[in-house]
């Protein structure tokens, strides 16, 4: 049965142009011809609107949304987001194979394809305690799924440049299987960043500035322009919307909340951002569909044009990228902005059994967080705004004043809690017997967040898949998300930064300057512990 958009104005991602013209589509969802078409088994009359290519979001933790991917799905495509490309590093540290298995079961047969890099770095550091480890071996037997393509983020960049022999051996493997190599290292610039590229990885998600991305695009990579909850990269990277740049460049979300993603959008707010900043949509929406379709291999996907797959969003209106209609390989999927039902996936009994309750810490007193030595300089992780980064400052505190916390300078005491080995819990506070409450209520949720004053529980949210993942709504958990914030904003939390995914984030030893593990602190461009005190000079 063949299908007709009729009178609409397409976005020629070839030529950068809008074009009024007409798009037949076949039985098997593949476009069959564009121009002026007049006859078809269905006829829909586009009129007044802007068709183009479905987006693609190229790097995405499904964990960090917290939802199944299902629910993800019915959030997304209303957003025009047609497929993604997730990485669950996440669920692998705690489940191994069984949070690979849990995320290719949950996400087959989705509307929204759902594709799949192998996590390269579980752990991720020598500094973590994973309830897993994930070898060159465990992973290759994968490369033959069709969903899979390639390796994800080769955060262990240290261990490329030094010529790891484990770590080599997971990019050959991808190399042999012809899969594309994430890329993960931020900052690399140099003979440094020739050497990792120069080992088979081919793009990166991590810029924060123009000097950094554009050193990456003229030595042959792509860069993924990231605006997520809590890294924004955009503005940072605005002028790579312009020649030559944005033809190497393609639009990520990386880590998205839910609250973010009902109450301002997925890749369609990324555009909107970019116009709103004086670019051109349509480049936005090249990036988010034809390049990202480029980048990794997708082939006869991301453009309207004879051949391709029938993905096509249909727009009230172009700069706002107002989705109203969204057709995946010619079936709607998406009507007047609502998405239409779809058959949830089903995870087999013995893999969910292994991913619930992964939570496993024993209780938590107030002396756990008590700092025993009394020297007064010691190192203190400064958050930098809209960004993953970190610096490490020297600070003199007074441990005999509330054992070192500087509520006045906004300095907290942080800690990172085992909970079975991964993914680990981490808690700022102000007090120690508030920090041992909110770890004990978050052991008892099976994992999540949690909000404690004065020994009063403020507002929490469980998250009891793999400590990670709810089976909750979107709006459902976007209402506790927004409770547990809140909370934390009462207690003076900045409101200009996502508190919990900075928090989380603080935790992970691949991201410049200074981070935090339960084997204490890492300088992470050293990749070595420090102690917390500094001696007097």
């Amino acid at each position: 049965m063949t299908k007709l958009l009729k009178n609409g104005v397409i976005v020629n991602v070839f030529t950068n142009s809008l074009e009024k013209k007409n798009i037949l589509i076949g039985n098997e969802g593949i476009i069959l011809g564009v121009g002026d078409y007049d006859t078809a088994d269905e006829i829909v009359d586009v009129s007044n609107k802007v068709l183009c290519p479905g987006f693609i979001d190229g790097h995405i933790h499904i964990e960090s949304t917290t939802l199944m991917p299902s629910e993800l799905a019915r959030v997304c495509l209303v957003h025009g987001t047609t497929a993604i490309v997730a990485d669950p590093h996440e669920i692998c540290n705690v489940c191994g194979l069984d949070g690979l298995a849990f995320i290719l079961s949950a996400s087959e047969g989705l509307p929204m394809m759902t594709y799949i890099m192998l996590p390269s770095c579980v752990p991720a550091t020598k500094f973590d305690e994973s309830g897993a480890v994930l070898t060159a071996n465990d992973l290759k037997y994968f490369y033959s799924h069709p969903r899979v393509l390639g390796l994800a983020e080769m955060m262990n960049y240290p261990g490329v440049i030094n010529d790891d022999k484990e770590v080599l051996e997971k990019i050959e493997d991808a190399k042999k299987a012809n899969k594309i190599i994430n890329g993960h290292a931020p900052l690399l610039s140099g003979k440094d960043l020739d050497k990792y590229i120069a080992a088979g990885v081919q793009d990166d998600h991590e810029c924060s500035n123009e000097e950094e991305a554009k050193e990456r695009i003229q030595k042959g990579q792509w860069v993924m322009i990231r605006e997520g909850t809590s890294a924004r990269n955009l503005e940072g990277l605005i002028s790579l919307f312009d020649e030559p740049y944005c033809q190497r460049c393609l639009l990520v979300t990386d880590d998205k909340h839910p609250k973010d993603l009902l109450e301002n959008g997925h890749i369609d707010n990324i555009i909107r951002k970019a116009v709103s900043l004086g670019k051109s949509a349509i480049t936005g929406i090249k990036m988010a569909s034809f390049q990202a379709a480029q980048c990794f291999n997708l082939k006869n996907v991301g453009a309207i044009a004879p051949g391709y797959k029938a993905n096509i969003l249909v727009l009230n209106d172009l700069n706002s990228v107002d989705v109203n209609d969204v057709y995946i390989e010619g079936k709607l999927v998406v009507k007047d902005k609502e998405t239409l039902s779809f058959e949830t996936p089903k995870v087999r009994p013995e893999i969910l059994k292994n991913v619930y309750r992964s939570f496993v810490m024993k209780d938590l007193s107030a002396n756990d967080f008590y700092i025993e030595d009394r020297k007064t300089k010691c190192r203190v992780i400064e958050i930098v705004k809209d960004q993953l980064l970190s610096n490490e400052l020297i600070c003199k505190l007074n441990f005999n004043n509330n054992n070192g916390i500087d509520i006045d300078n906004d300095i907290l005491k942080i800690a990172v809690c085992e909970r079975h080995n991964s993914h680990n819990l981490v808690i700022i506070g102000t007090n120690n017997e508030d920090m041992a409450m909110a770890g004990n209520t978050i052991k008892k949720m099976g994992g999540g967040l949690c909000v404690v004053e004065n020994g009063k529980i403020l507002a929490k949210m469980a998250l009891p898949l793999a400590g990670l993942m709810t089976t909750n709504t979107a709006p459902e958990i976007a209402k506790a998300n927004e409770e547990v914030r809140n909370a934390a904003r009462k207690l003076g939390s900045n409101n200009d930064i996502e508190p919990f995914m900075v928090t989380a984030f603080m935790g992970l030893a691949v991201i410049p300057h200074l981070k935090i593990t339960t084997l204490g602190l890492v300088d992470v461009d050293k990749q070595e512990i420090v102690p917390l005190f500094v001696e007097e000079n």
